[in-house]
Parts: structure tokens; sequence; C-alpha cells
């Protein structure tokens, strides 16, 4: 098999103005309600589930209190299905009073006296998803001065029942509404998912300079076909989308479903490995006050978590694709250091991948190599040859420490990575690695 990386040095070495509010420089982390809560507003019969602010105080309160906050974990984000079905007298959008009787300003102040954020969630179109009032284009600045007002921190701008044309100026103008209100918000942008996430429609370079981040494709189910069928879109995709990516302006693949219950634990650090390859948000949407051990021991892993958070933010690649249904994902990071992602798409049986650093293009040298899941180190030569046994849907998940006089722009520079190929010699006789 043979496998040609391509690298951009402009990943590295470009210029892309990002939004100019300062926020998100690494990718945000937090917890969104959509995927778990959905439009639950039924409070007489579900009063623990509703979408209420009862809700959200609850995972206020299990992000400061149960370690979550101090790993990164600082959003609280309502989603749709929060607002009254009219606006008040004055024209601004109001929380629903039953369900929302503080009001979002008292909620916020909650958020932020526990050390986190408030995220909001709104929609261009005449109604929101869930058929709760819009944010149309004449509504832009009230509501952009509304949620700096209630204080909130970020915003999710949604396009259901909107156009291409109205999408063309909301998602600009709301934009430059938030900034003009000074206060500081981070703004997500629903624009790319409504036109298919790709060029000559979406244009990355203008979303990089409105937009702190931006979903690209469709929701996520709690499922694992839906994992698959995300990463695979954003890893087919990945010369268009990796550009697009960087301090303060990310790709966003969806939430962490992790912890729910479509995903076997080998699956669900799957996803908590391949969103870090991405640089992508952690936004989890779970059940906090219930989350099993071991959800949470994937969740608050700090080795993968700060391969997630690594400032370079460079997102990370998919540099083999085997036949066997094996997969390698790579991701360059500060320090010199990258990580590698091994991944089985195979539903059969743990699976033997043969391979060596050097054949997926390290440099000579050796390495210190830490499985970011087991716990364990070892040194490995760019010639050992070894052997990572992945488990059906699951994955191994390396950081690799780099040689001390490797440097990353060299690296992508070097005559090496271009023009390299993948070989695997089938002739060799592969020790195994304990990794």
């Amino acid at each position: 098999m043979h496998l040609s990386v391509l690298v951009f040095v402009s990943v590295l070495s470009g210029t892309t103005f990002a939004l100019d509010n300062g926020l998100m420089r690494t990718p945000p982390m937090g917890w969104l309600a959509w995927e778990r809560f959905r439009c639950d507003i039924d409070c007489d019969h579900d009063p623990k589930n509703c979408i209420s602010e009862n809700l959200f105080m609850d995972m206020a309160d299990r992000l400061s209190e149960d370690g979550w906050r101090e790993l990164g974990y600082v959003y609280v984000n309502i989603d749709d299905c929060w607002s009254s079905k009219e606006r008040d007298s004055q024209g601004r959008l109001q929380a629903d009073p039953k369900r929302f009787p503080g009001g979002i300003h008292k909620l916020a102040q909650y958020v932020h006296n526990r050390g986190l954020k408030l995220g909001i969630y709104g929609d261009m179109g005449t109604h929101t998803c869930g058929g709760y009032p819009g944010t149309t284009l004449d509504n832009i600045d009230i509501d952009a001065q509304t949620f700096a007002d209630w204080e909130v921190d970020m915003f999710k701008f949604d396009g259901c029942y909107s156009n291409a044309t109205v999408q063309e100026q909301g998602y600009p103008l709301m934009s430059k509404a938030l900034n003009a209100t000074g206060r500081p918000i981070a703004y997500s942008c629903s624009w790319p998912a409504y036109q298919g996430g790709l060029p000559p429609k979406v244009n990355y370079t203008q979303l990089g300079q409105i937009c702190n981040l931006w979903r690209n494709y469709g929701d996520i189910e709690d499922s694992w076909s839906s994992v698959l069928s995300i990463a695979g879109w954003f890893f087919e995709n990945q010369d268009v989308l990796i550009p697009a990516a960087g301090p303060g302006r990310w790709n966003d693949p969806d939430m962490l479903v992790v912890g729910d219950f479509g995903l076997s634990m080998d699956q669900s650090r799957s996803q908590m490995a391949l969103w870090a390859i991405m640089a992508a948000p952690l936004f989890m949407s779970n059940d906090l006050r219930t989350i099993n051990s071991g959800a949470r021991s994937i969740l608050q892993n700090k080795m993968v978590i700060s391969i997630n958070q690594d400032p370079l933010g460079i997102q990370g690649r998919r540099i083999v694709k085997e036949k066997s249904g094996i997969e390698v994902f790579w991701r360059p990071l500060s320090d010199n250091a990258s990580t590698l992602v091994f991944f089985s798409r195979r539903t059969d049986m743990p699976y033997r991948y043969q391979t060596s650093l050097g054949k997926l293009n390290y440099t000579t040298g050796s390495y210190k190599v830490f499985d970011a899941f087991t716990n364990k180190a070892t040194v490995l030569k760019d010639s050992t040859d070894f052997v990572v046994s992945v488990n059906p849907t699951g994955v191994v998940m390396w950081y690799v420490s780099a040689p001390a006089k490797l440097n990353i722009r060299q690296y992508f520079s070097s005559d090496r990575l271009r023009g390299s190929a993948y070989r695997l010699d089938k002739d060799n006789a592969i020790p195994r690695v304990f990794l």
C-alpha cells in the first residue's frame, strides 16, 4: 500500500484573520443541552430533565464541583426551546417565565459565580428549529444587545426557517452586532452546515473573520453510526477544513455523546480521541448528575484534553487508510511533539497493526511515546517496527515527544515528507510493543 502524505506549509505560516474578539484561542470546552435533553419542556411530569433553569443550574454545580471546570469544561450552553413563544412589549426575546422564572441574567450570574460561562441559542429564521421566535434580520441588533445585557458569554446562531440569501446577510451582521455591544461574546455559526459544508458555497476565509467556531455538518445522534459518519466526512474533506481552523476559529463536528446510551467504552474513547485530533470543540451533551465512572474517566483524561487544547491549534489529519479497516491520524503539537491515533473501523476482533514511526514519516531519531489511555510509556526509534493491538471500533492514542533537534516547520517542508510513501513490509519479523 502506498500513501502520499500531503502537508500544507500554509497551515503553519499562512495568515488568516480570525474574529477580533480575543476569544477561544483553544477549542472551547463545556456542556451543551441539546443531544441529551432536546426540547423536553414538560416540567410538570419530567422536572429533572426538562429545559429549565434548574437543569442548567444542576449542570453548573456538577461542572464546578466534580472536577470538570479545572480541566477546561467551563461553558454551560442553553440550546433551543428556552424562550417564551412571544417577544416582550419592547420587542426583546424573553425566557419562558414558567421554566426560567429568574430569567437568563440571573442564570448567567449563577453560572459566573461558579467560575463558568453561559452560552445561549438563537436562529436567524422566522422561528428556531423548535418553533420558538427567531432572530430575523431586523432583530439582530436588539437581540445581540439583549444577550450582552444578560451577560451571556457565547451565542450559537442556527439557520432553520431561513434561506441562503438571508444567511449571507445575517451571519456577518450578527458578528458585527455582537462586537458592537462591547461585551466579549463567542460566536458559533451554523452557516456552513446549511450550505453543504464545502466551497464554493462555503467561504472559510470569511467564516474565520466573523465566527469563532462553526458547524460544518449535520447534527450528531447518540449512535456509533452517527459518530462514524461525521468523522468520515471531516477526514474525507480534511484538505479543505484543516487550513480553515486555528486559534479563535474552529471547525465543529458537534457534541460529545460519551456518557449517554449509544456508545461502548471503546467507541467513547474513539470519539474523544478523534475530536482531539481534529482540534474540535469539546461540548459534552450528557447527564453529569448520573454519568458513569468509565465515561467520566474518558472525558476527564488529562492527556487527551491537553492534546485537544494544544496552543498551536493545528487540526490533525488522516495519514493512512488501510483496506483492513485501520486508519492512522497525526497531529503536530507544541514543543516539537505530535500525536498519533490508530483507529479500527472493524467490528470483529482486535487487529494487530504492524508499522514503525519511520513508515509513518517520522524523521530519524528516538521518540518517547506515551499511551493516553493506558498511561504506559516507552522509547521507540524511527526504525523500530512495532505492533499495536486496536480493539474493534476502538483506538490507540499516543503522545509522541520528538527529538530535541526536530523543528516542526522544518518537518513540514522536509524532502522526506514531500512525495513520501508508506509501505508495509510484510516480510519483516515485527516485535510486539506493550503499547
